[in-house]
């Protein structure tokens, strides 16, 4: 892991947020290749969740809402996590992992006290990541939702609002305004990328839990109690996904929640086997029932029932969830992909094996040599032709064998070469990433051969 994070500064596509004022933990800034991974990741969710799919539709919702939304979902009054301090050194961490670190298990269910009471009753074995120390302050329970100071005018925040702590509750406030716009029946899905905020107490390992991200959710609207087949059909095509990605499936794991958060009726995780951490949540997906549309209709006083056109029948559809951290995901494609490789002359080379999908650049461009105007001229036009339909990338620096594994460590599928030959025939080399060889294309042919 400490490889991939630091190829992520290296090459462009991490940054620690705030770095020249020393960084601030759990924000990261998406640098230039970065940004292009994510947005193919994102490109690539939503063709396979709105866009290949005739009865999900999507939506970008605002991220400040009523802050009686927060407290309708339950986050006001539940969405904590419980504090640890150290006396010594005043550092803070999250009491359940902590416990989890030394092979106690903490019920999700548990009040303050009983954690308080299995967590003193562990104290003892567990020190401060700061200073080693092992005496505790008593477990407080610490509420994630990040306070704003929208619309107050007083400076009193009596009445505070929240960033979001999820990106879903937009769907649950739009999903009637959807029935009465967009002619969709049940049973028909919403999809929406959104940022959340969350006050994470020890934001940890890289990507994977951080303040500021992004979330991709579904959520699915069904009859009452016809859950079942659509819920495993969900897991499957969820699991499925990341395989045709080009996430190796071993990496891979569906795991049942022992202990259900207070929304849902049943919970699984898309678990990925990420380096140094082992298998950890990658996407959730939950069968929530009735508990956010009745929830959000007690607190509103609006009827959101749906009616069904043909049998005039009325009731409250079940939530089917979908829900990824694209950071979490970002993550795991790259851990995925990252290769190193001994050539056949013994030297070792760094490749990201992304999939020609989600690669950053899917071409670069190279003339043989930079001080060849002919060569050189040559190379602009064929970079600009293929930029008008792929991401490319024009490189005259150092060697070609430098330039190769330039674009090997940032995953560019198609490196091309334009030689003398391409003077004489218009043709190029095109070297292929995963497996080195090259072979002549004609230029008329390269947008075709790319695509394929």
């Amino acid at each position: 892991m400490e490889e991939i994070i630091s190829l992520c500064k290296r090459r462009g596509f991490v940054y620690p947020g705030s770095e020249i004022y020393g960084g601030v933990a759990g924000l990261y800034d998406f640098g230039p290749y970065g940004v292009e991974l994510l947005n193919n990741i994102k490109q690539a969710w939503w063709r396979a969740n709105v866009q290949l799919k005739e009865n999900y539709v999507g939506l970008d919702s605002a991220m400040f809402k009523d802050p009686k939304v927060w407290v309708a979902s339950g986050h006001v009054g539940g969405f904590a996590d419980p504090l640890a301090e150290c006396k010594k050194c005043h550092a803070r961490v999250r009491a359940d992992k902590e416990l989890e670190k030394i092979g106690v298990q903490a019920d999700e269910k548990m009040t303050e006290q009983e954690l308080s009471a299995l967590f003193d009753a562990n104290k003892d074995k567990i020190k401060c990541p700061t200073c080693g120390s092992t005496n505790w302050a008593e477990i407080k329970k610490f509420n994630l939702l990040v306070q704003s100071n929208l619309g107050d005018f007083t400076g009193k925040n009596e009445e505070p609002v929240y960033l979001p702590g999820e990106a879903c509750q937009g769907i649950y406030l739009n999903y009637k305004n959807i029935i009465d716009t967009m002619r969709v029946k049940v049973p028909f899905g919403v999809a929406q990328i959104g940022k959340a905020f969350r006050n994470e107490i020890s934001p940890r390992n890289f990507l994977f839990r951080c303040r500021e991200f992004e979330q991709a959710d579904t959520q699915y609207f069904v009859k009452p109690r016809e859950n079942k087949d659509a819920y495993e059909k969900i897991k499957q095509e969820r699991l499925d996904w990341y395989v045709n990605m080009g996430i190796d499936k071993k990496n891979l794991r569906l795991r049942q929640h022992e202990n259900v958060v207070f929304y849902a009726n049943d919970a699984w995780d898309i678990e990925y086997n990420y380096p140094s951490y082992g298998f950890d949540e990658l996407e959730g997906i939950h069968d929530r029932t009735d508990y956010d549309l009745t929830q959000h209709m007690q607190h509103s006083g609006a009827d959101l029932n749906y009616t069904d056109s043909q049998t005039g029948e009325k009731y409250l559809p079940w939530i089917l969830e979908t829900s990824v951290g694209l950071g979490r995901m970002f993550l795991a494609f790259l851990c995925d992909a990252y290769s190193v490789e001994e050539t056949k002359n013994g030297e070792k080379r760094t490749v990201l094996k992304l999939s020609s999908e989600l690669a950053p650049i899917k071409c670069a461009v190279f003339p043989l040599l930079k001080n060849k105007p002919e060569l050189v001229d040559r190379a602009r036009e064929v970079y600009s032709g293929l930029s008008q339909s792929f991401m490319c990338e024009f490189d005259d620096n150092g060697n070609i064998g430098k330039r190769y594994r330039r674009q090997d460590e940032i995953g560019t599928p198609n490196c091309i070469v334009i030689d003398f030959q391409t003077l004489e025939d218009d043709t190029v080399t095109v070297r292929n990433r995963d497996t080195t060889e090259q072979e002549r294309v004609k230029i008329s042919d390269l947008v075709q051969y790319v695509q394929k």
